[in-house]
């Protein structure tokens, strides 16, 4: 069912790249993704909000526990989003448990203080890329424990995970990793509807119009997916033998709470670009 309280005055954002809306502009242009997008969502509701957005790309949960909670609850926000995980996934040594002790200590911390805490499941990444396929049970464990936790702390859940439109290739950036501009407006409308805000609907989980172009399949799709593992999957792992981060030397992009511009345009139904 979605929340009916929709009176927020600070909204404050919490996690890795997803929120910090990497696939959505570029850091020459400024990036925008789902959180900044239903901060504008949000302003509309609620005229004089203030949003942060602490987010940093590559962290691990344990790194968002560490780096960002502190931050965030100095800031009292009356709405917090709490992303994080799927870098987690990506590591061998993959502890679904570890990742929901950290989860679940910043829903325990941010409810406490007063704080409405929003969060969401992920999909089977295997339906994005079969060369995922070995993280599907990784998604699944993780996906049950943040249900679980949500629940003992009260904190709503966007179920996004299991809707088949979140694996449209339209809604992912070339990487496969990072959600395009379609796929946070997507993600931002699926939080929208969940916690009841004014002109939310689930028009968000409805398929996409049939693709002008159709999937490529055969020769074309494993040539495909080698260009993929040539271009974006190897160099990732790469990083990652090096201990190395994305987010190195990176810092939140709106460390403090400012105001929201509430006059950019609503998002198109059906899955249109605004």
């Amino acid at each position: 069912m979605p929340d009916t309280d929709t009176a927020y005055g600070r909204y404050v954002a919490l996690g890795d790249s997803q929120t910090e809306g990497l696939g959505d502009g570029d850091d020459t242009t400024g990036l925008r993704g789902f959180a900044d997008r239903l901060a504008e969502h949000l302003a509309r509701a609620n005229p004089g909000l203030t949003y942060a957005n602490l987010a940093v790309r590559g962290r691990l949960a344990a790194q968002v526990h560490a780096e960002q909670l502190a931050p965030a609850l100095a800031l009292r926000p009356d709405l917090a989003t709490v992303v994080a995980g799927v870098n987690d996934l990506l590591r061998p040594r993959f502890d679904a448990d570890h990742v929901a002790h950290h989860l679940e200590a910043m829903f325990a911390a941010l409810t406490a203080q007063g704080a409405h805490v929003a969060t969401l499941t992920f999909p089977d990444p295997a339906r994005i890329s079969p060369l995922a396929r070995p993280l599907t049970p990784r998604v699944t464990a993780v996906n049950e424990r943040i249900r679980e936790a949500a629940r003992r702390h009260g904190v709503t859940v966007a179920e996004t995970g299991h809707h088949p439109v979140v694996t449209d290739p339209r809604l992912w950036s070339r990487d496969r990793l990072h959600a395009s501009p379609l796929g946070h407006q997507r993600i931002a409308a699926a939080l929208a509807h969940t916690l009841g805000l004014p002109g939310a609907d689930d028009t968000w989980s409805h398929p996409l119009p049939p693709p002008a172009t159709p999937a490529p399949t055969g020769w074309r799709a494993a040539t495909g997916e080698l260009r993929w593992t040539a271009a974006f999957l190897g160099p990732w792992l790469t990083r990652r033998l090096r201990g190395r981060s994305s987010g190195d030397g990176r810092t939140a992009k709106r460390p403090k709470l400012g105001p929201v511009d509430a006059d950019v345009p609503e998002p198109r139904s059906h899955g249109e670009q605004a």
